[in-house]
């Protein structure tokens, strides 16, 4: 089954988003320890776009994925492109910030050309106040590693993997409201 066909049919369905005017966002020290705690748990990247880690290869990110900790992880593939991707984003956002005093963490991986990180996915992220939770993967050789993500995952976006040590949950469409994520981490996470 051909996975790359389905992604770029799904690419040209959606047709692009558009973004507003990038603003300009000053980080001080505070802002960049706080976002170096949230990403602790993750693989080192290779370099950091504006403060987003970007992961050149799957194998890059792929401890992301295997982590048996305590810690449930909702791990979110989308792109700036995709329009149910960014009708999703704010429920994930709402997640992490309703869950931040549990053993919970959200990350976003962002699919964006490489060619739109700078001016699409970058202005996307700060317009939004979503960098802490966003990390890029540029590996465009998705029929390698989608499979390595979910057997479930035809390759289309958006797609949730939810996930505690052995424990997964794959969600391989949009999620339309909070309660609806909040019930697909409640097949893994139990406060």
């Amino acid at each position: 089954m051909m996975k790359t066909g389905l992604m770029l049919a799904i690419l040209l369905l959606t047709g692009g988003c558009g973004v507003s005017e990038q603003q300009e966002t000053s980080s001080n020290t505070s802002d960049q320890q706080e976002e170096a705690a949230v990403y602790e748990d993750y693989p080192e990247a290779d370099s950091l776009l504006s403060g987003i880690p970007v992961y050149p290869k799957f194998e890059d990110i792929a401890p992301l994925l295997a982590l048996n900790n305590d810690t449930t992880y909702v791990v979110n593939f989308w792109a700036t492109w995709c329009k149910p991707c960014v009708k999703e984003l704010p429920y994930f956002i709402e997640l992490s910030k309703k869950y931040a005093d549990q053993p919970v963490r959200i990350l976003l991986i962002s699919l964006d050309f490489p060619a739109q990180l700078q001016s699409r996915l970058v202005p996307f992220v700060e317009e939004r106040e979503i960098k802490p939770l966003v990390a890029v993967l540029l590996d465009g050789k998705y029929n390698d590693w989608i499979d390595r993500v979910s057997p479930e995952w035809s390759g289309a976006i958006p797609a949730t993997l939810f996930y505690r040590g052995k424990d997964r949950h794959f969600v391989g469409e949009a999620v339309h409201s909070l309660e609806e994520l909040e019930q697909e981490l409640n097949t893994i996470y139990q406060p």
